[in-house]
């Protein structure tokens, strides 16, 4: 019989330091009524999968709203964990050192940027965990386009050579289909991410949960925040 205290426990972080260059202040901007980070705690709640849901950051306010919308903010970044040349995996790492990692089964990372992901995706993925007895899992969705009708110009920007010809004669619809990593969910084994250091796991247990398109986009610039305002004006 299954007891309490066997079942696994999940975590649940959401990073969201105060800088950001290409689009200022991103984390508070508010997007229908909510700031952005707002709707990636209030998804990871909604899931009703984690033991805690944290959010990593070197901001006040940023705790403060983030404290508002239910999350967990044990304590405040360091600098030396906010700045452009911190990685994902030193703050994961420097989180879970401070929480007692072994209590964890799974670290589920959700970029506040992506605010169309929803608590039915989070769940979804943790069942692909689950079903298919994972490492790790990460949301991808369909390319827009075709990789296969990219390539790099010269400085005369001759095309010349810009795609193989075997590509250029045929119809989009016809080429094979490409997945990109959308940023939206993480899933890793904690234990096996503390000793390789990485959300992508080493082995063949490491696979993707598919997102579509219109719940796939990251906000980076204006132009994603304005994008994903009309997504969310017509419904996703």
């Amino acid at each position: 019989m299954t007891t309490s205290a066997t079942l696994p426990s999940h975590i649940a972080v959401i990073p969201a330091r105060a800088g950001s260059k290409r689009l200022k202040n991103k984390n508070l901007k508010i997007l229908h009524q909510k700031a952005l980070i707002e709707w990636t705690i209030l998804a990871a709640i909604e899931a009703n999968i984690f033991a805690r849901v944290i959010v990593s950051t070197d901001s006040e306010h940023i705790a403060s709203v983030a404290r508002e919308a239910g999350a967990e903010v044990p304590f405040l970044r360091p600098a030396s964990l906010a700045s452009d040349d911190s990685t994902p995996v030193e703050v994961g790492l420097d989180l879970l050192a401070s929480l007692a990692p072994e209590q964890y089964s799974t670290l589920t990372w959700l970029q506040p940027t992506s605010p169309l992901r929803t608590a039915a995706d989070i769940v979804a993925a943790h069942q692909t965990y689950q079903d298919r007895q994972a490492n790790c899992v990460i949301s991808v969705c369909e390319c827009e386009h075709s990789p296969l009708w990219a390539g790099q110009l010269p400085k005369d920007n001759n095309m010349r050579d810009f795609i193989e010809t075997k590509i250029n004669t045929q119809r989009s619809q016809d080429l094979p289909k490409y997945f990109r990593l959308n940023g939206a969910i993480y899933i890793v084994d904690t234990n096996k991410f503390i000793e390789q250091q990485s959300f992508f796991l080493s082995g063949d247990k490491s696979f993707a949960y598919t997102m579509p398109q219109q719940r796939s986009i990251d906000i980076d610039t204006q132009w994603d925040f304005d994008l994903a305002e009309f997504v969310f004006s017509r419904g996703f």
